[in-house]
Formats: C-alpha cells, sequence, structure tokens
C-alpha cells in the first residue's frame, strides 16, 4: 500500500463522502463556471489538507466527525483551490500537476474570477451554517497567506533576508494553511478547546518542515515536480542559500549576491551557485532545521492515546520530509 493510501486509511470513508460533498459545494448556475469547477475536480491532488482536518478530528474526539468536520474539510480546499488558481495566474505558470492550469485554458481574467468563486463559495459555506469559529480561523489563513507573498516579494527585490524573515515568510505563505486544516479539524468536534491551538501549533510545525523540503529540492537531481535550480533562477531565497550567505566570507557573498541577482539565468553559474552552497553545508543545515520541526510535531502528538488517527498523522509528519517529490 502507498504511504498516502496508508494515511487515508483510517478516514477512507469520510474522504469519499467528502469528495462527494465538494464536489456539490462548487455547483453554479453558471454553464461555463460548471465546465471549469468539473475539470478542477476531476485533477485533484493528494487532498491531504481535508486529511488533516478528518484525521486530527477524530484524534482529539475518540473518532468523531461531523456535519462541521465536513465542511471545515471542503471550506480549506475551496480556499486552498482558489489560491492555487490565483498563484497560477501571479506566476504566469500554464502547468498545474502536469495538466494545463486554468489561465492557460481560459485566460487570466477567467482564472482570477473562477479563484474569486471559489474564495467566496468557501466563505459562504461557513456564514450559511453559522460556523463563525471555522470562518476566523479561514480568515486569518488567507490574510496571512497573502501577508506572506507580499513580504517575500518586497525581500526578494534586495535579497537581504536572514533566517527570521525566512522563518516568517514561510510560516505564513505555506504553514499557515496547513495550521488551518489542523485546528478546523479540532475546533469542528471540540470548540475553545486546547485542542484547537495545539493542532494549529502542530499544523504550523509540518508546514514549516514542508517547506524546506521544498527548498532542499532545488538542490538535487531526482523525479520532482520542478526542475533543479529553478528558486535561484526566480531569485527566491531558501533556508539553504541564506545559511550560506551568512556564514561564508564578504568576497563570497559578493559572488554570491551577484549571482542571484544578474546571473539567474546562466545555467552554469547556477550549478555553481549550487555546488558553492552545497560545500559550505547548507543542505546540512536546512535538513537538521526540517528535523527539529518534525521533532516538535510529533511531540504534541503524544498528549493523545495511541489510535489509528494518531498513527496516520505520524506517518504523514514523516512523509513530509522523506517525500521525493
Amino acid at each position: 500500500m502507498k504511504v498516502v493510501e496508508q494515511i487515508k486509511f483510517p478516514i477512507r470513508k469520510e474522504m469519499e463522502l467528502f469528495e462527494k460533498k465538494f464536489h456539490e459545494s462548487m455547483s453554479s448556475q453558471v454553464a461555463l463556471l460548471n465546465r471549469i469547477t468539473y475539470y478542477i475536480v476531476n485533477r485533484k491532488g493528494k487532498q491531504m489538507r481535508p486529511m488533516f482536518v478528518f484525521l486530527v478530528a477524530k484524534m482529539v474526539s475518540d473518532g468523531t466527525a461531523n456535519d462541521r468536520t465536513f465542511r471545515g474539510a471542503s471550506v480549506i480546499e475551496l480556499i486552498h483551490t482558489a489560491t492555487l488558481v490565483h498563484d497560477d495566474v501571479v506566476d504566469d505558470s500554464n502547468r498545474r500537476r502536469g495538466f494545463f492550469s486554468l489561465n492557460a485554458l481560459w485566460k487570466n481574467k477567467i482564472a482570477v474570477l473562477v479563484g474569486d468563486y471559489l474564495l467566496s463559495k468557501g466563505l459562504l459555506l461557513s456564514i450559511d451554517n453559522d460556523d463563525f469559529d471555522l470562518l476566523k480561523i479561514i480568515s486569518v489563513a488567507v490574510r496571512e497567506m497573502s501577508e506572506g507573498e507580499l513580504l517575500q516579494i518586497e525581500k526578494a527585490r534586495r535579497l537581504d533576508i536572514t533566517e527570521d524573515v525566512y522563518y516568517e515568510i514561510i510560516r505564513q505563505k505555506t504553514a499557515t494553511l496547513i495550521a488551518a486544516c489542523c485546528s478546523l479539524g479540532a475546533c469542528s468536534v471540540a470548540p475553545n478547546s486546547e485542542d484547537v491551538e495545539r493542532m494549529r501549533k502542530f499544523g504550523e510545525l509540518i508546514g514549516m518542515a514542508f517547506q524546506i523540503k521544498d527548498d532542499l529540492f532545488d538542490y538535487t537531481d531526482g523525479p520532482i515536480g520542478k526542475p533543479t535550480g529553478i528558486d535561484i533562477k526566480e531569485q527566491k531565497m531558501t533556508l539553504p542559500l541564506i545559511y550560506t550567505l551568512n556564514t561564508c566570507d564578504q568576497k563570497e557573498r559578493s559572488w554570491l549576491i551577484n549571482s542571484v541577482k544578474r546571473h539567474n539565468k546562466d545555467k552554469k553559474r547556477v550549478n555553481e551557485v549550487i555546488a558553492f552552497v552545497k560545500e559550505k553545508g547548507g543542505l546540512e543545515y536546512a535538513s537538521q532545521k526540517m528535523i527539529s520541526f518534525q521533532q516538535e510535531a510529533l511531540e504534541l502528538l503524544q498528549h493523545y492515546p495511541k489510535s489509528a488517527y494518531r498513527d496516520s498523522l505520524e506517518l504523514m509528519v514523516n512523509y513530509v520530509i522523506e517525500r521525493k517529490k
């Protein structure tokens, strides 16, 4: 059994029902919109975010998932899908998970409007059912994701990112949505409990580890979703590069900044940067940080009795840093 199937096994019935409910939550009176949302639903990813919602809900409540849990999972998937659609427009990307992106097929204007539609659908799903506690969790995540993206753009222009600023960027950009999944799961079955904040922290730690793993892919050859050196070409400041910039001498630092700023399209120079970062221990340092986030996340799970749901969450935490793409 594949790892993702193993993780999903204790909640497989919930996930089947969720897919049906999620499809229904996207429906519209507009034929074009239904055609586009049908395209989205049939090209779904691993659906890790709804899995977090169900696993956390069932772990903290001795195996209970209710209507609020299903709505929470649908909301998070609607919001996540909306951000992916908008990201593809922002990045001018024509592919998503090996398929054409919405903006490639239907142009930017329609893609932006579909993203807005999905976002409003998600918010209304909470409002219509008086899930205001869940709505607050989601709304904070959306705000933070936008702030994280803009903070990254602002800092990338000057390449003056410190390690602390980097952690703040990835916390907002990546970790905040996974944190929202986990706190939503807890809040759906145990509102106002300690579990809500504990699980938010748990999700945040996994998100941090997940993003650092993504950073490391930029320096390794393998069957991953993006080619090596793409972050350098896009002038993205990732942890291995930040560590190297902070530990090398002034001459090396100038060469490194110049390479990333002015020679990021030169394949030979990009490969030299990758080799230099490896030589200076940037990858080892980033790996250590990733593992420390992972261990901290695993410790938070020890607050709960052993169960199939806890086992799956532990598997998920390990999968995040062991995955090959």
